[in-house]
């Protein structure tokens, strides 16, 4: 049938998380401080990325994840820092991803497993099972014959049903894991759509490390699972993600009350510009900036190189001019710089 509620029980304990994450998140976007401070946005992207991997037993520390999106050699293992790159470019494209295609769906899995596994950007078409990290099975998961209309079907209960964004998130991540639609990638798909379903409520998730939270917090995350799994509904996942999606609220919002007397510096400023031209523009260049910034060549010069050592921009060579381009370009395309 199709949008079936899944099973589930909405609790006081849920609706108190709920009253408390919207008053957390209209506190944090009164502040401005993510939507005015890209260094803060993407240090919160690079601990999602580092949290949801971790989960998945990627062995790059948070330091490591940093330097491999600042173009910088890293003596790990080859999957690993592919897993990285791959995850940046399609958290970096969450604004472009439409939380209720299958298409779009399978699109983000494409980016997400590109290089890493033979079934990449379609669902598997083997059985399988849910093993913990000792190697027991937990449970077999849904046949792949009726994987497609499952996955169809919960999209649209997730559209269409009228239960708060907040917890219509929540349900899908659990329902998501238990058909587990992809050979490999489930967990970081997942998360990804979880918060991509939260950013469609408030655009400020998209730069919310909830991923990091539970990572902090993994053996209660794979806790509730297990306990949702064995009582045949996802009411407990819910309220440990609910909580969860709190602490890291709580978290920005402790970061943003710190840096709020200090007043946005020019290079701040100069960035949000440089960053709004990329965003209709493939590449900037020092006559750009002139521009924009309203400062000297020379000037414009500092500022490109400031941002291109910062890690924001990587630079490269084209018909005799130097181009910038945004760093997660290079990342994931290979283009030659200098």
């Amino acid at each position: 049938m199709r949008n079936k509620k899944p099973p589930f029980e909405i609790t006081n304990a849920m609706i108190d998380h709920v009253a408390e994450i919207a008053e957390l998140v209209g506190r944090l976007t009164s502040t401005n401080q993510l939507s005015a401070n890209p260094t803060l946005r993407r240090t919160n992207r690079i601990r999602t990325i580092h949290g949801s991997l971790a989960i998945e037993q990627n062995t790059l520390t948070l330091e490591q994840v940093t330097a491999v999106l600042n173009g910088k050699q890293v003596l790990a293992p080859p999957k690993d820092i592919a897993e990285v790159k791959n995850a940046y470019e399609i958290y970096e494209r969450l604004d472009e991803l439409n939380p209720f295609s299958v298409d779009d769906l399978l699109t983000a899995h494409s980016i997400m497993t590109r290089g890493l596994v033979d079934e990449s950007g379609v669902f598997r078409s083997k059985p399988v099972g849910v093993v913990d990290q000792e190697g027991h099975i937990l449970h077999f998961v849904t046949l792949p014959q009726y994987v497609p209309d499952l996955v169809m079907e919960l999209l649209g209960w997730t559209k269409n049903n009228d239960v708060h964004m907040l917890i219509r998130s929540c349900v899908f991540h659990y329902e998501f894991e238990l058909i587990h639609p992809f050979a490999d990638g489930n967990g970081r798909v997942g998360r990804l759509w979880h918060t991509l379903l939260l950013s469609k409520w408030n655009p400020a998730f998209a730069w919310l490390p909830v991923e990091s939270i539970t990572h902090d917090r993994q053996q209660e995350y794979y806790a509730a699972i297990n306990a949702s799994n064995d009582a045949g509904e996802s009411t407990m996942f819910i309220e440990f993600m609910l909580s969860a999606i709190k602490a890291s609220l709580i978290d920005a919002i402790s970061t943003s009350d710190a840096m709020s007397d200090e007043p946005i510096d020019k290079t701040t400023i100069r960035w949000n510009q440089i960053e709004k031209f990329l965003k209709t523009h493939e590449f900037i260049m020092n006559a750009d900036v002139r521009e924009l910034c309203g400062v000297s060549a020379a000037t414009a010069n500092r500022i490109l190189a400031r941002m291109v050592t910062d890690g924001e921009l990587v630079r490269y060579h084209k018909g005799g001019y130097w181009m910038y381009i945004p760093k997660y370009t290079y990342c994931n395309f290979g283009i030659y710089i200098q």
